[in-house]
C-alpha cells in the first residue's frame, strides 16, 4: 500500500526564467493578475489610473512568437493559455471570495481573451485541412468509422509505460496534472443545456446528471478524484498544482470554454465531447493498472474504475442519440461534428505527450 504523506514536486520557476531572455512572462502573468483583482478595471482604464501597457506588450511578443513563427515556443503558448484559463474560469462559480468575480464581464477583459482566441484559432484550424471535412459525404459512416477505430486502440506506448513502469513519483505527477479538470469535471457541459428541450437536449442533460452524482456530492465524479488524491497525501483544493499543467490541456480546457460559450460551435463541441466520451476508458485503463501495481486502495481507484465502466456507454449515447441526430437536422454544417472530433483527437494527443514526457522527466530527475 502507498503511505500516504504530503507531497512536493520541483518548481519550474527557475527553468522558466532561464528560458526567458527578452520577455518575463511571469511578471506580465503577475500584472495581468493585479488587473483581474482590480476593483472597477474597465473605468480605471479609461481614467489612466492603472496601465495594462506592460502586460499588453508581452501578450503581443506571445501571441507573434507562438502563431506566426514557425519554430513556436512552448513559454509563448503557456503564457497565453494561462492568461486564457485565468479569463475563461470566471464562467465558473468556485465558491470563493465575491469579489474575485468583479470583473467577470469586463469589457478589457474581453478583448484580451477574443485577441488571444482569434490568433490561436486560426492557428489550431491550421494544423488539420478544414476544407476536406465540407467535402465529406457521408457524415454518419465517418463517425461510425471513427467510434469504431477509437473505442478501443491498442495501447499505446505512453499507455505501456504508465500500466508497467511508472514509479510512485511519476504517478503522482500525473495525478497532479490531472487534477485541474478532474476537480471541476464536466463543468463546461453544464452551459449547453439552456434553451429548447429536446431529444438531444434529454441526452446531454442525462450526462451531466451522472458526471454530478445524480445530485449527490460523495457520487459526483470529481469527489471519486477527490478520494485520490486523499489517499496520495496531496492537496485536493482546485487548482492546487496549476504552475505544473502543460499548455497543451490548458489548450483542452480553454477550447472546450470557447466552444460552449458560442453557440454556432455547438455541432463542434458535441463532435468534441463524442471523441472524450468513447475515448477515455482506454485512456484510463493503463492509469488504472498502475493503481493497482502501486498499492492503491479500490476507494482510490474509483475514479478511474468508474470513467472505464460508464464512458464507454456514454460514448455510445454521444453517437446515437445526439451526434447522429444531428447529423440529420444539420445536413449542410454536419460536417463540424467530424471536425470537432479530430480536432478533439488531436488535442488530446498532443496534451497526452506533454503530460507523459513531464512524467518521464520527473521519473529521471
Amino acid at each position: 500500500m502507498m503511505q500516504s504523506k504530503v507531497v512536493t514536486f520541483p518548481s519550474t520557476e527557475a527553468k522558466r526564467k532561464n528560458q526567458l531572455q527578452t520577455t518575463d512572462y511571469d511578471r506580465a502573468e503577475q500584472l495581468f493578475i493585479q488587473l483581474l483583482e482590480t476593483e472597477d478595471l474597465d473605468k480605471k482604464l479609461a481614467a489612466q489610473l492603472v496601465s495594462a501597457s506592460e502586460f499588453e506588450k508581452v501578450l503581443n511578443t506571445a501571441i507573434e512568437i507562438a502563431y506566426t513563427e514557425a519554430s513556436g515556443d512552448d513559454s509563448a503558448h503557456r503564457f497565453l493559455q494561462r492568461i486564457l484559463y485565468r479569463i475563461n474560469r470566471l464562467k465558473l462559480f468556485w465558491y470563493d471570495d465575491l469579489r474575485r468575480y468583479t470583473n467577470e464581464r469586463s469589457l478589457y477583459l474581453r478583448k484580451v481573451r477574443d485577441q488571444i482566441e482569434e490568433a490561436w484559432q486560426q492557428w489550431e484550424a491550421a494544423q488539420l485541412d478544414v476544407k476536406a471535412y465540407q467535402e465529406i459525404e457521408d457524415i454518419t459512416e465517418a463517425l461510425r468509422d471513427r467510434f469504431a477505430a477509437d473505442v478501443d486502440p491498442p495501447i499505446s506506448a505512453d499507455g505501456l509505460f504508465y500500466r508497467d513502469r511508472v514509479t510512485e513519483k511519476g504517478y503522482r505527477l500525473l495525478v497532479a496534472i490531472a487534477s485541474l479538470d478532474g476537480l471541476v469535471e464536466a463543468s463546461q457541459l453544464s452551459r449547453t443545456l439552456g434553451g429548447v428541450g429536446n431529444e438531444v437536449h434529454a441526452v446531454l442533460t442525462r450526462l451531466l446528471i451522472e458526471e454530478y452524482g445524480g445530485g449527490r456530492f460523495a457520487r459526483k465524479h470529481s469527489s471519486h478524484f477527490t478520494t485520490m488524491l486523499e489517499e496520495l497525501g496531496m492537496q485536493t483544493e482546485p487548482e492546487a498544482y496549476f504552475d505544473l499543467v502543460p499548455w497543451q490541456l490548458l489548450a483542452i480546457i480553454n477550447h472546450s470554454f470557447l466552444l460552449t460559450e458560442r453557440k454556432r460551435y455547438f455541432l463542434r463541441y458535441i463532435g468534441g465531447l463524442l471523441y472524450g466520451e468513447l475515448s477515455v476508458p482506454a485512456a484510463f485503463r493503463p492509469y488504472q493498472a498502475a493503481g493497482e501495481r502501486l498499492g492503491l486502495s479500490a476507494a482510490a481507484m474509483s475514479y478511474w474504475n468508474l470513467h472505464i465502466k460508464v464512458d464507454e456507454l456514454h460514448g455510445q449515447w454521444m453517437l446515437d442519440d445526439v451526434a447522429l441526430p444531428l447529423v440529420a437536422q444539420y445536413p449542410a454544417d454536419a460536417w463540424e461534428l467530424l471536425f470537432g472530433y479530430d480536432q478533439q483527437r488531436f488535442f488530446s494527443d498532443r496534451a497526452g505527450t506533454a503530460i507523459a514526457q513531464a512524467v518521464r522527466q520527473a521519473e529521471q530527475s
